[in-house]
């Protein structure tokens, strides 16, 4: 998925601050193409903490009734040094990239798509799709693989039950199960669904901080209550977490967690690099058709363009300390 803001935001980020308490992040709505385009609710990057672990972005969106509205769709469009995760709750999206990928995007199943060098792709909800719900996720590489080659990997992570609730891992370990897919730094990223009233405590690496997304239900992660829409954030500490559905009906959450991600790293549109420079060059090289980005094919209509770099150059910007 695209960052298709007019004007980002231009980051540039290290690691997590310590301490323990539950930090809670609230999400900001942000069009997704033009002015009858859906809107996603995006709780990384922002002010208050630009990284967990090595998650870099998160966006969230629906459930959305797209019937006669357009649903998704995002032109071909770049990025470099990051990896995208799709995950759906409902609905189905077209995946088409420059590595020649032309895949579904459906719920319950992952698709990993690497950037590296430079990829592009396209994503459009399909004409069967009425609801339309999930979360994209980027990863940002670390800086020996950031300039990896383009890859494409799916995933269809199997059930595991807990009493009281249904996980399905894409990412890392949790709850006994392994996902197979590669990644360039530690990271954990799984589904919860909890029943009405549920709570369970799940073993987890305490060299890990986490982040819990809550989709629907209100959760508790530890003794902070999250509402829809909230992004929990915890430090790297505990060996534990507890989740607690305190709704009469059933709660979809989702955990990413990874290593503190120590790097410094520039985040402009859809490209993370560590200078201006490096920001710059891609940007010039998506504006000018470079063979760095390759090309979609199959998607009916141009290709998204960059939007202008800001006149100054790119500053330094962390995670504030905690208060």
């Amino acid at each position: 998925m695209s960052n298709v803001e007019s004007e980002p935001v231009a980051l540039r980020c290290g690691g997590d601050e310590g301490g323990a308490a539950v930090e809670v992040l609230s999400a900001r709505e942000v069009p997704l193409g033009g002015p009858r385009a859906m809107k996603v609710r995006r709780t990384l990057p922002q002010r208050a903490r630009t990284l967990i672990g090595a998650w870099c972005f998160v966006d969230h969106y629906g459930p959305d009734d797209i019937t006669g509205r357009g649903g998704m769709d995002v032109a071909p469009h770049p990025h470099t040094g990051l990896q995208t995760v799709s995950w759906l709750f409902s609905g189905e999206i077209e995946h088409r990239d420059s590595l020649g990928s032309h895949a579904m995007v459906r719920p319950g199943e992952m698709n990993l798509m690497t950037g590296g060098h430079g990829i592009c792709h396209s994503e459009v909800s399909t004409p069967a799709t009425t609801i339309l719900h999930g979360v994209q996720l980027w990863v940002a590489l670390p800086d020996e693989h950031r300039d990896t080659a383009r890859d494409f990997q799916h995933h269809v992570p199997s059930p595991v039950f807990l009493d009281g609730a249904e996980l399905r891992v894409f990412l890392g370990s949790l709850a006994g199960d392994t996902s197979p897919v590669r990644t360039f730094t530690p990271l954990l990223g799984a589904e919860i669904l909890l029943s009405p009233g549920a709570s369970i405590t799940l073993a987890v690496d305490p060299a890990f901080e986490h982040g819990l997304l809550v989709d629907s239900g209100n959760v508790r992660l530890s003794d902070t209550l999250l509402a829809p829409s909230d992004l929990g954030h915890l430090p790297a500490g505990p060996d534990t977490l507890t989740l607690t559905n305190e709704s009469p009906t059933p709660a979809r959450t989702v955990l990413l967690g990874g290593t503190p991600f120590d790097e410094q790293i520039v985040m402009w549109w859809n490209f993370i690099g560590r200078t201006h420079e490096d920001i710059a060059e891609a940007r010039e090289a998506w504006q000018s058709a470079s063979a760095r980005f390759g090309e979609v094919i199959g998607y009916p209509g141009p290709r998204l363009p960059a939007p202008e770099l800001p006149n100054a150059v790119i500053r330094p910007r962390g995670n504030p300390p905690r208060g």
